[in-house]
Order: structure tokens, then sequence, then C-alpha cells
């Protein structure tokens, strides 16, 4: 017997059996609390179904097997990350040898993220159906194939075709990551140790691509970033084969209206995500396909909502999600999203707008990775039920304190000046959302196993879509911010200063040596006078930014400080001693 038939039978031999009752469907499967926190479950059993069965027993493993799960975790997790960092980090590389433009080259994101905004939510359920191995092997042999067709790329149109196709294939390769990771933890440890553990890994491929990216074009130009992700594919699927996970108990748990349901939501999810993308390029109100993007985003939205409302066995409870509880969750993920874009969105695009490339930021990067790999490590050692408001309150502060060193930035500002800085928001970054997840696991988890699926919606749409609404919020206050600037600074300079005079003759006589006629070398240096304006307004721009993110960061602590006090008071009043009775 060949030790895939062995491991295949040792899985199946884990699958219960259903429940043999007269019209009565197969038991569903449930999770510990300590399980990895992406469950099957789809909904809330009904009274009368019978007790859900235990999951796999945990069995320990030893330190090499606890490494080799660690690590394919790791590798499935950049496996994944890296193909969307790519573009995202090299988007100019990447236009050049293309012949796109800027906006083209960001179509190209845009065409990744419309399915894989949502995509993981079903992938639940498709998991729990036929089993963790199958979901596995396929979930990467079809991210290698489209890796490997990217090589036959010749047309824009194909590209756009592969980069959705990708963004499909890359869905479940979050969640295996994820359950990778967890898989050798012990249950004890699962929601402190294997919970950072696994967003640490997460977060890696940003900057892990901004270090290997300068390398990988000069051996192969852009081909070489699909080389790497489908080699780490491959590997991934290599290491798949050899780690079995441990199948919870397989059930019959997508129905037709769950795949109906889901349509609407992806293409609700998949419209924000496209605006949110390209929204900021096209400017928000000079096109008006921008407009019915939203309208119909807000459209499958309002549909997803309704069918939900009138269902028994929900994908998604709306009513649970719209609780006062939830409600604080999702704001208090979303504003940590927000604040978080400083980074990917304000200080690495600021660099860039000063002509730094990947190779000058290399060292930033490495001060980035240090961050998310150190605070995930921390986090882990001090995570406690109970501290969750005080590591918030920690990475909070962090926050501010690099935001506000940011803002103090010039056109002169290099890399090195921001690796304290940018340190102490990846370090932030870390510590924020593992105590988030484990208070919202622990409210899914009060209301029953089959919330958790309603509770993974709220953590996809604050993750993802918040991180292009923070994108999107940025680039937009940027923009907005260097117009005035510009206007303010070009209103201050008249031809006939002496020192604007100066300046332009500068510049001009810089190009003495190249144009012969006075004229041209006027008008190239009035042109390079008007550039250099303009990077000192996007300078104070980001500035701007910068400081608006250490304001938002300390009122977002002062409303968890009340809060913490609100539902504290009972403990800082004073104790009423009670009257003496009367003679």
């Amino acid at each position: 017997m060949s030790s895939r038939d062995a491991v295949a039978r040792q899985e199946d031999a884990t699958i219960i059996r259903p429940d043999f009752r007269k019209n009565a469907e197969p038991a569903e499967t449930v999770e510990a609390v300590k399980a990895p926190p992406e469950p099957s479950s789809p909904s809330a059993p009904a009274p009368s179904t019978p007790a859900p069965a235990a999951p796999p027993v945990f069995i320990p493993k030893s330190r090499m097997m606890i490494a080799a799960y660690m690590l394919a975790g790791t590798l499935i997790a950049l496996t994944q990350g890296l193909g969307m960092s790519f573009i995202s980090t090299n988007q100019q590389q990447i236009a050049g040898p293309m012949d796109l433009t800027q906006t083209e080259a960001t179509w190209l994101m845009a065409a990744y993220l419309f399915p894989n905004a949502s995509l993981t939510l079903l992938l639940f359920k498709v998991r729990a159906q036929y089993g963790l191995r199958n979901f596995a092997e396929v979930a990467i042999v079809v991210y290698v194939l489209v890796c490997l067709a990217h090589f036959w790329v010749d047309s824009y149109e194909s590209a756009l075709a592969l980069r959705f196709f990708a963004g499909v294939a890359a869905a479940p390769m979050t969640s295996l990551g994820f359950l990778y990771i967890l898989e050798p933890v012990s249950p004890a440890k699962k929601m402190s140790v294997g919970l950072c553990a696994s967003l640490t890994a997460l977060a890696l491929p940003t900057p892990v691509t901004g270090i290997i990216s300068p390398y990988l074009l000069d051996i192969g130009g852009y081909h070489a970033f699909y080389l790497v992700e489908m080699g780490l594919a491959m590997v991934s699927l290599g290491l798949v084969y050899v780690l079995p996970l441990a199948s919870p108990p397989r059930a019959k748990v997508i129905s037709s209206l769950d795949v109906v349901s889901y349509i609407f939501l992806a293409i609700g999810l998949g419209c924000f995500a496209v605006v949110l993308t390209v929204g900021k390029l096209y400017w928000w109100t000079a096109v008006d396909w921008l407009a019915w993007m939203i309208i119909a985003g807000i459209a499958a939205s309002a549909i997803f909502a309704a069918i939900e409302l009138n269902r028994k066995n929900h994908l998604v409870d709306i009513r649970w999600l719209t609780s006062r509880e939830i409600l604080h969750f999702t704001g208090a993920l979303m504003v940590s999203r927000l604040v978080l874009s400083e980074q990917t969105s304000g200080a690495v695009n600021f660099l860039r707008n000063a002509g730094m490339l990947n190779e000058q930021m290399a060292g930033l990067y490495w001060v980035i990775l240090a961050g998310a790999v150190i605070s995930g490590v921390v986090c882990a050692m001090i995570m406690k039920p109970g501290r969750e408001p005080l590591i918030h309150a920690v990475s909070l502060l962090l926050v501010a304190a690099g935001s506000y060193m940011d803002s103090q930035s010039t056109i002169l500002t290099r890399p090195e000046q921001m690796y304290l800085s940018q340190f102490l928001v990846s370090f932030a970054g870390g510590l924020f959302l593992p105590p988030a997840l484990t208070i919202g696991l622990g409210a899914a988890m009060k209301r029953g196993p089959s919330y958790i699926l309603s509770f993974i919606v709220v953590f996809l749409a604050t993750q993802k879509i918040g991180g292009y609404l923070g994108s999107a919020l940025y680039g937009t206050f940027v923009q907005w911010r260097e117009q005035f600037h510009s206007f303010r600074l070009v209103s201050q300079l008249a031809s006939t200063d002496p020192l604007v005079a100066t300046r332009l003759k500068q510049l001009g006589g810089a190009y003495g040596k190249v144009l012969t006629d006075p004229n041209q070398q006027v008008v190239q240096g009035a042109a390079l006078f008007t550039k250099q304006v303009q990077q000192q307004a996007y300078a104070l721009a980001y500035n701007d930014s910068f400081l608006l993110t250490a304001w938002a960061s300390l009122a977002a602590l002062g409303l968890l400080l009340l809060h913490v006090a609100w539902r504290n008071r009972h403990r800082l009043s004073p104790t009423r001693n009670p009257m003496p009775a009367a003679a």
C-alpha cells in the first residue's frame, strides 16, 4: 500500500457516519473552542439536531514535525501573498516591459482582488464537504497551473484574465497556511502561540517582496516573479503531500442557495474592491462608471442581505453582524487597518515619490520584516485573556509615535531616517491583530460554532476591504493636500523675486552643455523648477497624512480608554456603606 493511500484511508477513517434517521441531514462538523479559527460549520444546529461529533483528537508531534508544519504553513502563506505583492510593489517595473501605463498596471491588481475579496468564505464549506487533503492538493495544483500560464501571456487582455484566475487560485492558500501553522500547536496554545505565528506568517509577503524584487528583476525581469511563485507553489504541494492535516469529519454542508447567496456577496465585495483600487487614479467624481460600480455593489449586497435574512440556515447571520458587540469589534478592526495603512500607503509611497526604488529601500523592508516577526513573538508571550485592551492601547501609542516621527519628513528624507518609526508601526500592527481576533472568536463561540462563519465575514471584510479603503483614503487625502500646498507655494513664488530668478538661472544653466538655445535652457529650467515645487508639495501632503494618522491613533486610544472605563465603572465607583438602622 502506498503512503498516499495510507494517508487517505487514515483521513477517511475520521469521517463520521451521518444520522440515518428518516429525512435527517448528516451530522454537522463542529470544531472545539481551541481549534483553528476557520471552521467548517455552515449554520447553527436546530434544537432537534443530535449532538455534534467531537473533533479529531490532538496528537502531540515531535519538534522536527512541528518545525516542518510551521515551515509548510509559512511557505504557503508566502506563496499566496507574493502573487499580489509582486504587482503592487513593482508596478513601474512591470508596466514598462508590458507597454502599459500605470493605470493599466493597477487594473492587474483590481482583477486579482475582485474574486479574492470574498472567495475564502465559500471555500470554508468546500473544505468541510470534500476534506482538507483534497482541498489542499487541488488548491495548490490550480495555483501552479495559473503561475505556469503566465509564461504564455502575450497581451494585456490575457494578463487581466490570468490575474483574475490567480486571485481565485490564491484564495484557499490563506486558510491553508493558517491551518498548517496551527496544526502542530497544542489546543491550550492555539489561541496564543498558534494565532500569533499564523498572523505573523501572513504579514511576511510584503516586506519579503520588497527585499527580493530587485534581485529577481536583474535575473529575469518580471517573468522571474512568476517563476518564484510557481517554484514556491510546487514546494508547497510537496509539503502538503508529505504532511497531511488532521481532517475534521466531512458533511454535506453546501446547498444551492449558498451558491446563489455567495454570488451576490462576491459581486458586492468585488465591486467595492475594484472601485477602491482604481478610484483615486480616475478620480472619484470624474467618470460615471465608478458610480455605477458602487451602485452595483450596493445592490448586490442588498440582495445578499435579503436572501440571508429570510433563510433558516444562514450562510452569514446578518442580524448578529449588526449587533452592538460585533459593530464595536468591526469598528476596532477597521480603525486598525486605516491607521496601519500609514506604512504601506504612506511611508513607502512617500519614499517612492522622493525617487527611491526598491534597491534603496531594501534596508527599510528588513526593518519592517523584523518588526513583524518580533511583534509576533512578543504578542505570543504576553497575550492572555483580559490583556487585550492593554495590548491595543500600546499598539495605538506606537502607531501614533511612529506617525508623528514621519510627519517631520522632508524631500531629503531617506529610508535610513524612517527605520525607527516604521519599526514601531510594524511592531504595532503585529500586536494589534491577534488579541482582536481572539475577542471576535470568543464572541462567536458564545453563540455557537455556526457563528464563526459569520465572524469570518467580518474579519475578511475589515482586513481586505479595510486595506483597500485605507489605501484609497490615503491616496485621495495626499492628492487633495498636494493640490492645496502646490497652490500655496506657487502663489508665493514670483519670477521677479531675486531668489526665484537666481534658482531658475541655475537650473537652466545645468542644460548649457546639451542645449545651445538660451530659450530652451529657460524652458527646461522652469520645468525642473516646477517639478521641485511639486515634490515639496507632495512632501508636505504626506506629512499632513502622517500627522492625521497620529491624531487618529490618539483618538482611537481615547475611545478605547473610555470604553474600558465604562465597562469597569462598577470597580471605579466607591462602595457605599449601608445607612444605619433607625433607633
